[in-house]
């Protein structure tokens, strides 16, 4: 078996505001409330980097789990963000942590599904062979995008999640993943330039094209709403449960009328979806296991509840698990 032991989240001190937007682009809190939900997001200091995220709630799942670092037999982080080009932040969060010489790697790439499919590899790792694993979920979204542009500058926050798995002693048990990808649909969310393909240059740190996120806010509700909830209901078909054995899901916490059209196709009313999109925003990676560790402190999971995750991401990707409490 594959089980969490340990759950872990971190957020910035700074608070951002929809009024302190207000300040910086053409926009008002209610423009930005009415379509996304969003009310407040944290931001990194600037002494913050992605490390310091991903290492407080590390921190904070190895406790709760009543482990050591050195109990750590593997790191996962699945972040878009990352420390530094090269080596992947997975390496310099085994060395801040004090973990042994164990394999750690970052899974990069998948946007907001990453600690989704980072989950779902953990478990495969697992089973394989037993051992205590970290998933960390990062994002420090904020340093990457343009403050510039309304229309994805306020969508954003910066923070941290994480589990530690182990093949018992656990509160919650993974008994079930699915994950897909499109690639057709890679260039609907997208940040293009800085790679190979429109390389970094002094023209692009000129108009900090580097910064633009380019997104088809259309397409991407589309194809939110129908991955998540298609991916949920193939799921709970493969894992032999149905739609009323749900306790809660939490799903990846984009905006509110993407969160309200899987919950409606899904036939869940309000108490069965977690929502805190309203004070951290989009974090990306970060935000299922956020949520996942705010909604066990908070009590919203009781034993022996069926828990869903599910996530989208640029890509296109898309994940769910089902947890077994």
């Amino acid at each position: 078996m594959a089980e969490i032991v340990g759950f872990g989240g971190y957020v910035p001190d700074r608070v951002m505001t929809n009024d302190d937007w207000a300040s910086l682009v053409d926009t008002t809190d209610e423009w930005i409330t009415v379509r996304t939900g969003i009310k407040t997001r944290r931001f990194a200091s600037e002494d913050q980097s992605t490390l310091d995220l991903a290492e407080h709630a590390a921190r904070r799942a190895i406790a709760d789990a009543d482990l050591q670092a050195t109990d750590i037999d593997e790191i996962i982080l699945a972040t878009d963000t990352s420390e530094v080009v090269t080596p992947d932040t997975a390496s310099f969060l085994q060395h801040r942590l004090g973990a042994r010489e164990i394999p750690a790697f970052d899974l990069g790439g998948s946007g907001c599904a990453g600690f989704v499919q980072a989950l779902d590899v953990a478990r495969a790792r697992i089973l394989l062979q037993p051992k205590r694993v970290l998933v960390v979920g990062v994002e420090l979204i904020m340093r990457l995008v343009s403050w510039k542009e309304r229309e994805t500058a306020v969508l954003f926050g910066d923070g941290a999640g994480a589990v530690v798995m182990a093949p018992d002693g656990g509160r919650a048990r993974v008994i079930h993943a699915v994950a897909g990808t499109d690639g057709s649909k890679a260039e609907i969310l997208t940040l293009p330039v800085g790679g190979t393909r429109h390389p970094f240059n002094a023209d692009v740190a000129a108009t900090e094209a580097h910064r633009r996120l380019v997104m088809n806010g259309r397409e991407v509700f589309r194809e939110a709403v129908t991955r998540m909830s298609s991916s949920v209901l193939r799921l709970l078909e493969e894992a032999g449960k149905s739609i009323t054995d749900v306790a809660l899901v939490i799903p990846h916490q984009a905006n509110k009328r993407i969160i309200d059209a899987v919950g409606s196709r899904l036939g869940l009313d309000e108490s069965r979806v977690y929502v805190n999109v309203d004070r951290y925003g989009n974090t990306g990676s970060a935000s299922v296991p956020l949520a996942l560790w705010e909604a066990e402190a908070e009590g919203r999971i009781a034993p022996g509840d069926l828990v869903v995750l599910t996530a989208f991401g640029a890509g296109f990707h898309w994940a769910s698990a089902a947890l077994q409490f």
